[in-house]
């Protein structure tokens, strides 16, 4: 008998090349597994990146808004206090100036002094003010008190050749210095300062540029312009600052 051995060979030895493409196939199938995963990470975590960023927006854009409503707040606080002393006061339309008219305060026409029958009145503001900012640490919502001063549009030469500009901001010193002088020392408001440890109170003069009477016709209307205003700002956010909330909202 003859024994005839077989001349098929597997399909191996057929192809010697199958096994490293199949490595092959399988190699790329976990590199493009590999990859996947990745990609999935990476998306959450910018996603989770996002949220944090518009989370962070949200509470300083809140935080805004608080101290918006604080000074709002202690505008009319102080108004509604002082109306009930039988002190007549007005909030600006805008919710940021208690103004306070010349008959409280009694400037003559050229003068910057304020009169001593008005002086009691003019500390019953300062005490309200020192209450009203001082409570659930308000001041730490604003950024400066303006305390200005205003004339009418008469011409005036003194005050050392400075005219109404000089004029209105001596108008406001009399005011502060009053306040320093006269206030007890739980109604101190120069002791008052903002966030950054600075001042809260300051002074300045706008002359006859910021009239609330344009056309002065009557002594009225003269009465009206010499006045002092109060003008509250709140702590807003630096340029530095405003630079960080841009990138935050945008995509990474």
């Amino acid at each position: 008998m003859r024994v005839f051995k077989s001349n098929q060979v597997s399909v191996d030895e057929e192809n010697p090349y199958w096994m490293s493409f199949s490595d092959i196939l399988s190699g790329l199938l976990i590199l493009f597994v590999l990859a996947s995963v990745v990609l999935m990470v990476e998306l959450m975590e910018a996603k989770e990146e996002l949220e944090n960023k518009q989370q962070a927006f949200t509470q300083e854009l809140e935080m805004l808004h608080m101290a918006e409503g604080v000074r709002k707040t202690i505008l009319h606080e102080a108004a509604e206090l002082l109306r009930k002393r039988g002190i007549q006061v007005t909030v600006s339309e805008n919710e940021t100036v208690l103004s306070i008219p010349n008959d409280i305060l009694g400037f003559d026409s050229a003068a910057f002094n304020i009169s001593p029958q008005f002086e009691g009145t003019a500390l019953e503001i300062g005490e309200v003010l020192a209450e009203v900012i001082n409570k659930d640490n308000r001041e730490q919502f604003l950024d400066t008190i303006f305390i200005e001063g205003h004339t009418d549009s008469k011409n005036f030469n003194g005050m050392l050749g400075k005219g109404n500009w000089g004029l209105s901001t001596f108008r406001a010193i009399s005011l502060w210095e009053l306040w320093s002088k006269l206030l007890p020392s739980q109604h101190d408001l120069a002791s008052i300062t903002n966030k950054e440890g600075n001042p809260l109170f300051s002074v300045s003069g706008y002359a006859a540029t910021r009239r609330m009477v344009v056309e002065e016709l009557t002594e009225s209307d003269f009465r009206s312009n010499r006045r002092i205003d109060i003008r509250f700002t709140i702590r807003r956010p630096t340029s530095a600052e405003y630079e960080t909330v841009r990138s935050r909202l945008e995509m990474p």
